[in-house]
């Protein structure tokens, strides 16, 4: 798969990004998504959130800071977001650390069609039925081999199943797709997992047709800005700037050098 015709796409399309997110890191989930061409809005009010989704390519619901009255807002704009066919990304942030939030994703993915579940390792084994606990938001151990993992859930949920990590694994009901791009220090901030939800909204909104190559391609255009920035950066903080800088500059080129994506 060409990574660049899919970031092209996106900077061609500009796509909106409607999003019900993660509060700690809702501003750098906007800028992720601004710095690669899309657009994104955060409108989380129950009386608007329908009307709001109307107007997007994507919804991208995340449920880091969890609460029942915006489980409801959730609901309101993935069901929107159903009736017009747009494609919806659930970020199961924290899965698999409480009761709540594993009752909370279940519920979304039962009265809501969701086209693409991203977590880590222990989130979506948690999703799946496995009896793991995730350390916060933080990934747990995992014996589990991912990509059955992954593709298992895509064939159950009838959907595609994205597993952020060392190396991301998107899974859909016929393939599943390895990304190995990305950098260590990307570990080392706060909100990587939520922007790289953010990505994958914007990538499937300019994609819909192909809800796994649009994710797998996302992840490895944001991979790749990760290695990059990681060249330039001293530690977390001017690693997170950079990171912002090299995804809105990414070159096709770089693209073609440095994408890893494997069947």
């Amino acid at each position: 798969m060409e990574v660049k015709v899919f970031l092209e796409s996106v900077r061609t399309k500009h796509p909106l990004v409607h999003h019900l997110t993660n509060w700690v890191t809702i501003l750098d989930c906007a800028q992720i998504v601004k710095s690669l061409g899309a657009s994104p809005v955060m409108a989380h009010a129950v009386e608007e959130v329908a009307e709001m989704t109307g107007l997007a390519s994507a919804l991208v619901l995340n449920i880091g800071t969890l609460t029942a009255d915006f489980v409801q807002s959730m609901l309101a704009a993935a069901q929107s977001a159903n009736r017009r066919g747009i494609p919806i990304v659930l970020d199961v942030c924290g899965a698999g650390a409480t009761t709540f939030r594993d009752r909370m994703s279940l519920k979304l993915m039962g009265e809501a069609r969701i086209d693409i579940i991203k977590g880590n390792a222990s989130e979506i084994a948690r999703i799946a039925g496995l009896d793991v606990r995730t350390r916060g938001v933080d990934a747990a151990h995992v014996a589990a081999d991912l990509r059955v993992l992954a593709a298992g859930l895509a064939r159950e949920r009838n959907c595609t199943v994205a597993i952020t990590g060392p190396v991301d694994i998107v899974a859909d009901a016929k393939r599943i797709l390895a990304v190995q791009n990305g950098h260590a220090m990307m570990a080392e901030v706060v909100g990587t997992g939520c922007m790289a939800a953010s990505v994958i909204g914007a990538f499937v909104g300019a994609s819909p047709q192909d809800p796994a190559a649009a994710a797998a391609a996302g992840l490895s255009c944001y991979g790749i800005a990760g290695e990059i920035a990681a060249q330039r950066s001293s530690g977390p903080s001017a690693f997170k700037l950079n990171l912002m800088d090299c995804m809105h500059s990414i070159s096709a080129q770089q693209i073609a050098a440095r994408q890893r994506v494997e069947s």
